[in-house]
């Protein structure tokens, strides 16, 4: 039976369902090392997650007093000596946990504090430097590109055709999908594993992202908004 190409999973356990999938993106927290060699003896890789720019522990230096309003953590002062620190200390430990990569999420932050796009390229930097030749994926982090692209193996389109709202899962409007579709079509100019992470609640939305993501050339993993389906 042939292998679906990934999955973003940020709940527990579950290996046996894991072991269908090329990569599987996890919560460091969650999985032990002799459950990560198990993956690995299965052909798994297994990519942990990171966030760059956004912090969900407690109150600390680098931290600023905005806050994500979908997700409550703290945004970041990038650049932030103590959170550069942080972040490669994070990365150092998932890889000798036992990870063979690492997905690197919050990167958008062109849309927020577009001051930190040149800082986030250099914590970049600095995790590939400690990491390598870890696998790293990242997620949209379009304002860094084309640098990002020599520093990662892979990105993610996230919310490339289906999103989740307060008022249910959707597709985006037709002006959004061109414009997505514009950028896909830059991302396939690059030597990249490129992905979609669409979010549905039906077959017939599941179905539209899945086929929308062929028609642009990226491997598609559909969930649900707390990535608990495997």
């Amino acid at each position: 039976m042939s292998r679906r190409p990934i999955c973003f999973y940020y709940g527990d356990g579950r290996l046996p369902e894991l072991t269908r999938y090329v990569r599987v993106v996890l919560q460091p927290d969650f999985y032990r090392p002799a459950e990560l060699r198990y993956l690995a003896a299965q052909d798994v890789q297994t990519l942990g997650y990171l966030s760059l720019s956004e912090d969900q522990g407690p109150p600390a230096p680098w931290q600023r007093q905005e806050r994500n309003p979908d997700w409550g953590g703290a945004f970041v002062h990038v650049d932030h000596p103590l959170w550069v620190s942080h972040v490669v200390g994070q990365a150092k430990q998932a890889i000798a946990q036992g990870f063979a990569g690492l997905f690197l999420d919050t990167l958008n932050v062109e849309l927020t504090f577009p001051e930190d796009v040149p800082h986030l390229l250099t914590l970049v930097a600095a995790i590939r430097e400690e990491a390598e030749p870890a696998y790293l994926l990242a997620n949209r982090g379009f304002g860094m590109l084309p640098r990002l692209a020599e520093i990662v193996d892979g990105i993610v389109f996230e919310s490339f055709s289906a999103r989740w709202t307060d008022q249910g899962y959707a597709p985006w409007p037709p002006d959004v999908l061109e414009f997505h579709a514009q950028i896909a079509e830059q991302l396939l100019q690059l030597e990249l594993d490129l992905y979609s992470l669409d979010y549905a609640d039906s077959q017939g939305l599941t179905d539209f992202a899945e086929r929308r993501a062929r028609q642009f050339g990226l491997q598609s993993s559909v969930s649900d908004r707390a990535l608990s389906r495997t």
